[in-house]
């Protein structure tokens, strides 16, 4: 991640994400980009999660863990797709549209974490600052940073992850997984 995001286009990502759902909604094409117009930052590759709440309640979640196209068709794609294909949920309707809150989060990239017993993971964690990928084989599965707010003890965290992954739930505290780390730059509306 080069620099933090200045307000103007922590701003300018959250309309686009906005725009974006409106015009899938309305079965109008996603909104143009203009690249000549975009700073170093919104042009630069960059990996992105968007999340949309409602009330607080999680509606949508989708994102990328590597950087592969701009920041800016990447917090466009993940906005459609967090709102009409996040597979659990719905899509989100026309009357959950105004209500819909919006969170993107531009991530770093993943550092492998190199641990030499299960034991020693959850000491290695940083509650509240750090994004953890989980890989077993084929499965793999991320919670952002944010999720520590629901889930401080990294215990509980790394339990509801192997789950999330399609794991035995304690499959952390038995063999050693592919662990990698990331933060995040969170903004929303």
């Amino acid at each position: 991640m080069n620099s933090g995001l200045s307000l103007d286009e922590r701003q300018y990502l959250l309309a686009l994400a906005r725009k974006s759902i409106h015009n899938h909604l309305e079965g109008l094409p996603l909104p143009e980009i203009e690249e000549t117009s975009l700073t170093e930052n919104l042009a630069a590759f960059g990996a992105s999660f968007v999340t949309l709440t409602i009330s607080g309640h999680l509606r949508g979640c989708i994102g990328s863990l590597e950087a592969y196209q701009s920041l800016v068709e990447d917090v466009r794609e993940h906005a459609v797709a967090a709102a009409f294909e996040d597979y659990r949920f719905s899509p989100v309707t026309r009357d959950e549209f105004s209500t819909i809150e919006i969170e993107i989060s531009r991530l770093t990239q993943p550092v492998p974490l190199d641990y030499s017993s299960p034991d020693d993971l959850p000491g290695l964690l940083r509650p509240g600052v750090d994004g953890v990928i989980l890989k077993d084989g084929y499965r793999r599965a991320t919670f952002l940073p944010q999720v520590w707010e629901q889930l401080p003890s990294p215990d509980d965290f790394l339990t509801h992850l192997c789950a999330k992954m399609g794991a035995p739930s304690d499959l952390w505290r038995k063999k050693l997984l592919q662990v990698s780390l990331y933060q995040v730059e969170e903004f929303h509306e």
